[in-house]
């Protein structure tokens, strides 16, 4: 399914994800914690299918699970004293404090991964290509390369399997051979591109005074509806904190207050609005087919 908050304006994308993700970070409200994962683990799914769930069950659920298990054993505060480890007191807070940066952790990791989904390297072009160019130009080309990387080495490796230099059978010096054979035709690989890709520029004008930059995105009336609602929930929510709406402490025990639920259904439309207009647009999109 095509994701509908893609197709909005770069400036929208990327406000929109600096939000959830500082808020993330900043807010281990319990409530705002299952809201934050539960928006996160929603929209990646949908933008990743099953692969990204598989990737999400296999290294971001262990992942957390060995923050929430790490941190009791470094943090000892808290009254609540469960037992003890070399001496060392095990509390409940601390363990309560684990679980929440563990769910934090993931959220987040969650987010860059919609983000790096979302926000492609021309948008991050059209974006700051003004601003700082160079700049701009680096983190593209490094997002792009990323990708290329694993899709070229999936290549090489398949071609040298073909030829009977396989990473995973045969003695440990010959894999050994096999992968230091692989490293090098990726390196050989690394390097002619680059060259190419500097030629590329320079035939296109990269650097040269009074040089225009195409872009195909136009801030029309939707972006400007939609930057005014995601501005407003932004600020209630960050009023909200700054207000002490919603508050947790943990040690040295714990104590969790909020003065309204109704915050939690503003950070709940954020974390939610781009399932939300996928959900919309594919309403939408099946009323208008059973018109035809």
């Amino acid at each position: 399914m095509k994701d509908t908050f893609a197709s909005y304006h770069p400036i929208i994308n990327f406000i929109y994800f600096c939000a959830v993700i500082i808020f993330s970070m900043l807010f281990l409200h319990p409530i705002f914690l299952a809201i934050t994962i539960a928006g996160s683990f929603t929209y990646s799914v949908s933008l990743n299918g099953m692969k990204g769930l598989r990737q999400i069950a296999i290294y971001l659920v262990p992942m957390m699970i060995l923050a929430t298990l790490i941190n009791p054993l470094f943090n000892h505060r808290g009254v609540t004293i469960l037992g003890y480890l070399n001496n060392n007191p095990i509390t409940l807070e601390s363990i309560y404090y684990g679980i929440a940066v563990g769910i934090m952790f993931g959220s987040v990791i969650l987010w860059f991964s919609c983000f790096y989904s979302v926000f492609t390297t021309d948008k991050l072009t059209h974006l700051f290509g003004r601003i700082a160019p160079s700049l701009s130009l680096i983190f593209s080309m490094v997002l792009r390369f990323v990708p290329r990387f694993k899709t070229q080495l999936t290549i090489i490796t398949n071609g040298q399997k073909c030829l009977g230099r396989n990473v995973t059978d045969g003695t440990i010096r010959q894999r050994l051979k096999n992968g230091i054979k692989i490293l090098s035709i990726m390196i050989s690989w690394a390097l002619e591109n680059s060259i190419e890709t500097a030629d590329s520029m320079k035939s296109r004008g990269y650097g040269l005074s009074g040089r225009t930059s195409f872009s195909i995105y136009r801030f029309d009336t939707r972006d400007r509806i939609a930057l005014l609602a995601l501005l407003v929930l932004i600020f209630l929510i960050t009023y909200g904190a700054l207000m002490e709406w919603y508050k947790i402490q943990f040690f040295p025990s714990v104590k969790v207050k909020y003065n309204t639920t109704a915050i939690f259904a503003v950070y709940f439309l954020l974390c939610f609005a781009p399932t939300f207009l996928n959900i919309w647009e594919a309403i939408k999109w099946k009323r208008l087919k059973s018109k035809i």
